[in-house]
């Protein structure tokens, strides 16, 4: 059985969006900045789908600005902030311990560049306090920067109150919301979000396309110099086909995200429920404040590298907190971020499942760790030394 459980680092296109996207690929490929009316056609879709994503956010259409994913509107939302804090004096700006490489290594630059970067404690449960947030606040803070959910371990943040402080504040607020756009309601009013990033292929739009949603009070500074596109924000002809499957897999992922939860939490709940039987297993993260789909746990005494090596033989496509695609073995910045030692953090699996996954899928998946895990664990000098007690297990 083939078992496709990594959903939050990509997702199939649905069919409601390849069957938006075909037309402007195969019918309507004119250049929107055409005057003439086969490029207005397409420019005609490329305002529909601004205003679909706009009506999903809550947003104004004039608020949406289309990119090549959620790294760069991460990039364009940060950079922004930081050039016009700068003009007044302010280059201080706050953050956490476990966003994204897309922001932190953007906030490295910045570093680089003379600015002061606070990255915040996300605990244990991997959820930011609100007083952190209000205490690390200061006259000359430019922008706070929070992801919406964390894409290893599933970690929902309290958005909606730390928008009202920073608002209150008078401090720009960004989110990356990545692994929530699709998946969990959003509202950046209600929420008081000034800035938020999304990237398509996470709700079964195509890779290659994202968006930036940034309150029309705030300026916006160009990563890329050229032409007009995007209202002078973003220079390149705009991918109108991708644009559009983005907006109709947002609209359809809206649309049903009520009964889509509804069948995903029960096969996620199974997954820790049985998963936690294995002895000197971990869950990582708050299950009260949790995306639907994410589950991430820790093995101890095995790598897991070589779980998903093993899992895949098996038929399941699985991730590791492990940075093994960098060819790197250091942990996850993350799993090190919620105080999980190294030699814990090593031996992690994250299984992310979707609305396509089935409950036959999950009972294979039941079957198939717990023996690669059980393997693993006979062939490894690690697991021994922890059994004879030469060493104390951490788990």
């Amino acid at each position: 059985m083939f078992v496709y459980a990594d959903n939050a680092a990509t997702t199939c296109v649905s069919r409601a969006a390849l069957d938006a996207m075909l037309p402007y690929l195969l019918e309507d490929y004119g250049n929107p900045s055409s005057l003439y009316a086969f490029g207005q056609k397409a420019q005609e879709g490329l305002q529909k789908a601004r205003e679909t994503v706009a009506r999903c956010l809550n947003a104004e259409p004039r608020e949406i600005y289309f990119t090549s994913g959620g790294s760069e509107a991460d990039n364009q939302a940060i950079v922004s902030a930081a050039r016009v804090g700068a003009r007044h004096g302010k280059k201080h700006l706050i953050s956490t311990k476990f966003e994204h490489h897309a922001v932190l290594h953007t906030l490295d630059k910045l570093r680089k560049e003379g600015f002061e970067v606070t990255l915040l404690d996300v605990h244990e449960d991997g959820v930011v306090r609100l007083e952190d947030v209000e205490a690390a606040l200061r006259e000359d803070t430019c922008l706070v920067t929070v992801m919406f959910a964390n894409n290893e371990i599933g970690t929902v943040q309290p958005i909606a109150e730390i928008g009202a402080l920073c608002r209150e504040r008078g401090v720009p607020f960004h989110t990356d919301a990545v692994q929530a756009a699709g998946h969990m309601p959003i509202d950046v009013k209600a929420m008081n979000i000034d800035m938020l990033s999304l990237s398509g292929h996470k709700f079964h739009a195509p890779k290659g396309v994202g968006v930036l949603y940034a309150k029309r009070s705030l300026p916006l500074f160009p990563l890329i110099e050229g032409g007009a596109q995007e209202r002078g924000k973003r220079a390149g002809t705009e991918n109108v086909a991708g644009i559009v499957a983005l907006a109709a897999a947002l609209e359809e992922s809206c649309a049903h995200m009520e009964e889509n939860t509804a069948k995903i939490i029960p096969m996620r709940d199974r997954l820790f429920a049985e998963l936690s039987k294995i002895p000197h297993s971990k869950i990582n993260g708050s299950l009260e404040h949790h995306v639907p789909g994410t589950v991430n746990m820790c093995f101890e005494g095995i790598e897991g590298e070589s779980l998903l090596l093993l899992l895949d033989r098996e038929g399941i496509c699985a991730s590791s907190g492990s940075a093994c695609t960098s060819g790197s073995l250091d942990p996850s910045h993350v799993l090190l971020s919620i105080g999980l030692p190294h030699e814990v953090a090593h031996g992690s699996l994250r299984l992310s499942i979707g609305e396509y996954n089935s409950m036959d899928q999950i009972e294979h998946i039941l079957e198939v760790v717990p023996r690669v895990v059980a393997y693993l664990r006979e062939i490894s000098p690690v697991w021994d030394a922890l059994e004879k007690g030469e060493q104390p297990h951490l788990i």
